[in-house]
């Protein structure tokens, strides 16, 4: 059956060499209308600029949305309440964006009367999963253009010619030395001088975070409110969630925290290494397990912990909108009703340490764990709970022992 021809595509648009091709290239490639569409999600860009370039390359509009406070409160607190690590190292900064974007592509493609949309993703990496998996379980009809796996460009200094050819105007005529993304939550660094896993990241790339050898030699403690799971206040001071974070990023650089280097399991199958810095999100992510510590049911927090591995690889693989994940987040924000409460962490040259907890909910008894004489624990009870609980092993001992 033959495909109607599209006449309108929203873009995923960032206004670097790749997306700005795209636009151009979607153009002449499918003779269309393409809108252009940027998240501003704390990258820090100038996003005026941005809209000016997607217009002038040949949009027929620019949308630029300041979703940070979406962002922090609807994608990385709920992902921060499930404390989500991903093979044990990453938090996911890359991760949890896409969606978000995705989903405000398809909201603007209703909007706008478009056919199809389309992103800058390579045919290599897990973005390219992350945007589909989004357009299609929001609006499973809408088409999807993905140039990287359609054209014939191979190599950037080819899409430099082709940016030269059009009047596009790029910034740079060398490739970086690798590639970043950046977010409120974190920034990565992939590909060029890192692709090697036995080189160490050269100290320059980092833009977040100073080396944790030249961090003050003074350690700094901060507190931090929780209501049911959500950070809230620092030292006392309520902020909105994309506040609060930009905040603690800015003390967390200051002392060196956050950095990671890891070789990661890509969806599509291959290992790739990544570098990222996330200092907000290493403190809350540390501070929020300390609340729990003193909060959670032991049975309740086990069982939740042993669920992070897979919550954590639905978010890694683009499965925010699956139902699966949505049942996860009910379950695990169902757990973090009582994680309210302050959390005193040091700060001190990369290292981030609990050194305090305290709440209202707390299941803490002193009464219960003090070594010193009490009267609401009788030790003589131990002895019976040993014994139950080494029947099964007592017996099993008794099998091995030869018949005589």
């Amino acid at each position: 059956m033959k495909r109607h021809p599209i006449k309108k595509v929203v873009l995923a648009y960032s206004g670097g060499l790749d997306t700005s091709v795209i636009l151009k290239w979607l153009m002449e490639t499918y003779d269309c209308e393409v809108i252009a569409f940027c998240a501003d999600l704390g990258q820090g860009e100038d996003l005026k600029a941005v809209k000016a370039k997607a217009l002038a390359v040949g949009a027929s509009k620019a949308y630029v949305e300041d979703l940070r406070e979406v962002f922090v409160k609807e994608h990385v607190f709920p992902m921060l309440r499930g404390n989500a690590v991903y093979e044990g190292s990453y938090l996911l900064g890359t991760s949890i964006a896409r969606p978000l974007i995705a989903r405000r592509q398809i909201e603007l493609a209703r909007k706008e009367g478009a056919d199809a949309v389309s992103h800058g993703s390579t045919g290599k990496g897990n973005d390219q999963v992350r945007f589909e998996l989004t357009y299609l379980a929001l609006e499973p009809k809408v088409r999807i253009i993905a140039p990287w796996r359609e054209w014939s460009f191979r190599s950037r200094r080819e899409l430099i010619e082709y940016a030269a050819a059009h009047g596009i105007p790029v910034t740079a005529t060398k490739a970086k030395p690798y590639s970043m993304d950046l977010n409120l939550f974190h920034i990565s660094y992939e590909g060029g001088i890192l692709e090697d896993p036995w080189e160490a990241p050269p100290e320059e790339i980092f833009h977040l975070t100073v080396s944790p050898e030249r961090a003050p030699n003074r350690p700094r403690e901060i507190e931090i409110d929780y209501e049911h799971g959500n950070p809230v206040a620092v030292d006392g001071r309520r902020m909105s969630p994309a506040a609060l974070l930009a905040h603690l990023n800015k003390i967390g650089g200051e002392h060196g925290v956050g950095r990671v280097d890891l070789v990661e399991n890509r969806y599509v199958g291959m290992k790739s290494r990544g570098v990222y810095e996330t200092p907000g999100g290493t403190i809350l992510h540390a501070a929020h397990r300390g609340l729990e510590s003193i909060t959670m049911d032991r049975e309740v927090l086990h069982l939740r912990d042993s669920l992070i591995p897979r919550y954590a690889e639905l978010i890694y693989y683009g499965y925010w909108y699956s139902p699966e994940r949505e049942m996860l987040q009910k379950l695990l924000d169902d757990a973090q009703q009582d994680v309210t409460g302050t959390v005193r962490v040091k700060l001190y040259k990369g290292s981030c340490t609990v050194v305090g907890r305290k709440s209202e909910r707390s299941l803490y008894r002193l009464d219960l764990a003090t070594f010193e004489e009490d009267e609401s624990y009788r030790q003589k009870d131990a002895e019976g709970f040993i014994r139950l609980n080494a029947l099964r092993l007592a017996i099993r001992a008794q099998r091995r022992k030869p018949r005589r």
